[in-house]
């Protein structure tokens, strides 16, 4: 994810613009100058994290195998605030008979059999009755690893475009699917003047990244053109590594992490045949992945901005395209660390008009990052999530992502159908701090009751950490657990099983109701 160097300037935020949108607004999005804006013109701002897994030999999402269901984990993530997923994969796993592996059927018993598209589907389709959105990243050809070039000798660049074209098909009129972050970090290779890897501006079809995203952009923009357009940068702008590699000065130039440098953009800009799709990727980390120069500078932290601000930050300054950094990330396990990741979120600005993001990453087996999941898949790390979460923008569930709902579904009625109850709770895990439950009900009463809903009250301290098979959120010390869209009805002598994790001291479940009717 590495390369070196880096200059100087100053970064700051744009003014306000006269209109914001709840959650991740309404629509398909589009570009305004730095901004994202809805369908209606406000302004977004995506706060997003990226899980990974379906780039892998694994064909999908990570964690799949862990006690968590899969709803589950999602629920934590747009609990938190994450209003966008980033969702990486290789074209291995758009094959036909591509098989998706490490999925525990026991804890995901809907994915059972099903196929990485399949899995995808059903993530997709979650994820928007949560209010979130998604962006699909192209992160390598095959399975096997990154790759400097958007193609290889195995996956030519029409396989790439036609996989693109697949997909923009495949969703559309899914305005839960915002865009196509087109190829992950392409960089420099070999030594110049022999340089092979990806370059911007250099005007070689073969090497300029700047050229391949117009091609990809445009293939895309003829089949989807609602679809966002997300280019990244490359590292050294001749696609030649730099002299902290070949050990030649001569050979030096300004270059930073792989995918992270867009200095070359303002000059040679991504042209797209649809107007205000275009947003700039660029990635960003910390010496938990490498080293870099400016890590030493005697000023540090106060050079970041201007080192920023060269790279990518100034196309958002001077109001040329938006930013949305699709990865940046940190174990934190360096001091060092912590203070850029403040920086770094300082630089990003605060509320709706700040620049766009995906945090890398929920998993926490990211080897030199970690993730914001534990390793248990449910518990959290705080130390992260404090200093990202002044910055993050919940997503507000129906909020008008997802396909457009039928005229007989525009209108939700209130709970209704209030009957008789009983409940069972049973307490299934506990650890210093948290524990996890479930909480089934049953409606003994002689009629559906739809869409269903049951509250309950926790004595003060105890606090939500996720909940799944329901859209669970809390409100001083009584929760609410609202009924699925995909399962709205309990019916006449059915039950729902609520799961959770909680922060506090265990404790049942007191006073719970099934649509305002007591349960014994």
């Amino acid at each position: 994810m590495a390369v070196v160097t880096a200059t100087a300037a100053t970064a700051v935020l744009t003014s306000a613009s006269p209109a914001q949108a709840a959650g991740t607004g309404t629509g398909y999005l589009h570009t305004s100058g730095n901004k994202i804006v809805d369908s209606t013109g406000a302004t977004v701002r995506l706060t997003g994290i990226n899980w990974f897994g379906m780039e892998t030999d694994n064909k999908t999402f990570h964690g799949l195998w862990s006690s968590n269901p899969w709803r589950g984990q999602i629920d934590v993530m747009a609990g938190l605030g994450y209003n966008t997923l980033r969702i990486p994969f290789s074209d291995d796993a758009l094959k036909a008979g591509a098989t998706a592996t490490s999925v525990n059927d026991f804890t995901n018993p809907d994915l059972a059999g099903l196929g990485p598209l399949e899995i995808l589907d059903k993530v997709i389709g979650y994820a928007g009755q949560k209010g979130m959105r998604v962006i699909l990243d192209r992160h390598r050809p095959t399975a096997a690893g990154q790759s400097a070039l958007w193609y290889t000798a195995g996956v030519p660049e029409s396989t790439w475009i036609a996989n693109w074209q697949m997909l923009a098909r495949r969703y559309a009129g899914n305005t839960t699917v915002i865009g196509a972050d087109l190829h992950n970090e392409p960089h420099a290779e070999g030594t110049n003047p022999n340089a092979t890897g990806s370059c911007w501006g250099c005007g070689d079809p073969a090497r300029d990244w700047r050229l391949a995203a117009e091609r990809a952009g445009n293939a895309i923009l003829s089949v989807q053109p609602n679809w966002l357009i997300f280019v990244e940068g490359v590292s050294c702008p001749s696609g030649g590594l730099s002299d902290t590699w070949d050990n030649d000065p001569s050979n030096d130039e300004d270059c930073g992490w792989w995918g992270g440098n867009l200095s070359k953009a303002g000059e040679f800009p991504v042209r797209l045949s649809v107007a205000n799709r275009l947003v700039y990727s660029p990635h960003e980390y910390a010496t938990s992945v490498f080293h870099q120069k400016w890590f030493d500078d005697p000023s540090y932290p106060a050079n970041m901005p201007a080192i920023w601000d060269k790279y990518w930050g100034y196309l958002y300054k001077q109001n040329i395209a938006p930013i949305m950094m699709g990865e940046f990330g940190t174990t934190l396990q360096n001091p060092v660390d912590k203070v850029w990741l403040e920086k770094l979120m300082a630089y990003t600005g605060t509320g709706v008009n700040g620049m766009s993001f995906t945090y890398w990453a929920w998993n926490p087996n990211s080897g030199d990052t970690g993730g914001i999941a534990n390793d248990d898949w449910t518990t959290v790390n705080t130390a992260k999530q404090a200093i990202l979460q002044p910055y993050l923008i919940a997503p507000v569930p129906g909020s008008g992502p997802g396909p457009s709902p039928s005229a007989s579904q525009s209108s939700s009625p209130a709970p209704g159908g209030g009957g008789a109850c009983t409940v069972t709770y049973t307490q299934s895990n506990a650890w210093q701090g948290g524990f996890q439950g479930s909480l089934q009900v049953k409606n003994s009463g002689g009629a559906a009751v739809s869409p269903w809903q049951v509250t309950w009250t926790w004595p003060s301290g105890v606090t939500l950490g996720s909940g799944w098979n329901a859209t669970v959120v809390q409100s001083g010390t009584t929760v609410t657990a609202s009924a699925p869209s995909y399962s709205p009805s309990l019916a006449a002598g059915s039950s729902v099983t609520i799961g959770f994790t909680a922060n506090g001291t265990a404790n049942a479940p007191s006073a719970v109701k099934l649509n305002g009717t007591s349960c014994t």
